[in-house]
C-alpha cells in the first residue's frame, strides 16, 4: 500500500475548481427518478443516461471524479469503450459505491446501519482491476423523537472506519460519508448538534482503524434546517454553521471535504457551497459530490429521447460549471437563470 498514491488521487479528487459527480444511484433509485420523467426502467436506458452525462463536452474542466454503481462500472459507451477507461482518458477519476444500503439496526427502532462489509476486501480488488481509484460508503443518521442514539452513531462510524481501512489496504481512496438527513422538522441548531456528534465519532473510529487521513475524502451533509422546519435558516447561517462544525471535528490532515446535496435544490446547494468558499481561508478544499443537484435538469431535458441528448448535456454542463464557480466562491443566486 502506497500512501503517496492515495494522497495523489485524493488531491486530484478535490482539485481547485472541480468536484465529484455522484452517478451511483442504485437501480431502484434510478427507477424512481426515471418514473417521474416517464422513462422506462431498462438496463439500456440506465447505460444511455450515464453515457449522456460522461460524454458531455468539456466536463473534465469541472468534474474531477465520478462515483459509479456496480452495474455502471461494467458498462460501455456505444462505441464499446468501458466507462472507467473512457473517464480515465478524459482525466476524470472513476470511483465506485461499495455499500449495500442502510438496513434496520437490530434493537434500535427507526435507526439504520449500512451493510456491505462482508466480502468487501475481494470486491475492492475486483473494482481496482476494473479501474476504480476511489470508493464511497454512506452511513445514514436520521433525526427524530429520541434519535439518533449514541449506539447508532457509534455503529455507523465503526462500519465507515472498517470500510475505509479496507479501501486503503487496496490502494483505493475512501470517501467517508456520514449523512445526517435533512428530512424532518428539526431546527438548524439540532442538525448542528447531531452533525457534531456524528463527525466527532467518525474521526475517533477512523483514527482507531489506523486510517491515513491524508488519503481520504470526507462527504458530509451541510448543517441545515429540516425540510419541514417552519423556520428555514438563511444561506449565510447554513454556511457559517457548517464551517463551524467542520472546524471543530475535521483534522487538517484531511485534504478535502466534498458535500452531498441531500435534497437541497440545485441553486441552494451551489449557493451554500459558494458562501462557504467565500469566507476566510480554510485548511481543506471544500467542494461538491452532488447527484441530483447536478443531474436533475439534464434528466428532465433528456426524458429518455435520443433527440434530446444535446439539450440534456447542455443542462448538465451548465450545472457542472456553476458548481465549479461555487467551488471558488464565485456562484451567486440568479446566475442559473442567465447561464445558457
Amino acid at each position: 500500500m502506497s500512501h503517496s498514491d492515495l494522497e495523489r488521487v485524493a488531491a486530484a479528487m478535490v482539485a481547485k475548481g472541480k468536484g465529484i459527480l455522484a452517478a451511483d444511484e442504485s437501480n431502484s433509485t434510478c427507477a424512481k427518478r426515471f418514473e417521474k420523467v416517464g422513462i422506462p426502467t431498462t438496463e439500456e436506458n440506465r447505460r444511455a443516461y450515464r453515457e449522456l452525462l460522461f460524454t458531455t463536452p468539456d466536463i473534465a474542466q469541472w468534474i474531477s471524479g465520478v462515483i459509479l454503481y456496480d452495474e455502471t462500472i461494467r458498462q460501455k459507451t456505444r462505441d464499446g469503450v468501458p466507462f472507467p477507461d473512457y473517464l480515465t482518458k478524459l482525466g476524470v477519476i472513476p470511483g465506485i459505491k461499495v455499500d449495500t444500503g442502510a438496513k434496520p439496526l437490530a434493537l434500535y427502532p427507526n435507526e439504520t446501519i449500512t451493510e456491505g462489509l462482508d466480502g468487501l476486501r475481494e470486491r475492492l480488488v475486483e473494482y481496482y482491476k476494473l479501474g476504480a481509484r476511489f470508493a464511497k460508503w454512506r452511513a445514514v443518521i436520521d433525526i427524530g423523537a429520541g434519535i439518533p442514539t449514541r449506539g447508532a452513531i457509534e455503529a455507523n462510524a465503526h462500519a465507515l472506519a472498517r470500510y475505509a481501512a479496507l479501501c486503503q489496504e487496496t490502494n483505493i481512496v475512501p470517501i467517508v460519508e456520514p449523512e445526517v438527513l435533512m428530512d424532518g422538522s428539526h431546527t438548524i441548531e439540532r442538525c448542528e448538534e447531531v452533525t457534531d456528534a456524528a463527525l466527532s465519532e467518525v474521526f475517533v473510529q477512523l483514527n482507531r482503524a489506523r486510517l491515513h487521513l491524508e488519503g481520504m475524502i470526507l462527504k458530509p451533509n451541510m448543517v441545515i434546517s429540516g425540510k419541514k422546519c417552519p423556520t428555514q435558516a438563511t444561506p449565510e447561517k447554513v454556511a457559517a454553521a457548517t464551517v463551524r462544525c467542520l472546524k471543530r471535528h475535521v483534522p487538517v490532515a484531511v485534504p478535502g471535504i466534498a458535500f452531498l446535496s441531500g435534497g437541497q435544490s440545485p441553486t441552494e446547494a451551489a449557493l451554500h457551497l459558494s458562501l462557504m468558499n467565500r469566507g476566510a481561508s480554510l485548511p481543506w478544499q471544500l467542494t461538491f459530490s452532488y447527484g441530483r443537484a447536478l443531474q436533475d435538469a439534464a434528466l428532465h431535458s433528456w426524458a429518455g429521447k435520443a433527440a434530446n441528448v444535446p439539450a440534456a448535456q447542455k443542462e448538465f454542463q451548465k450545472w457542472a460549471r456553476l458548481n465549479g464557480l461555487a467551488r471558488n466562491g464565485a456562484f451567486q443566486a440568479g446566475m442559473e437563470q442567465q447561464a445558457a
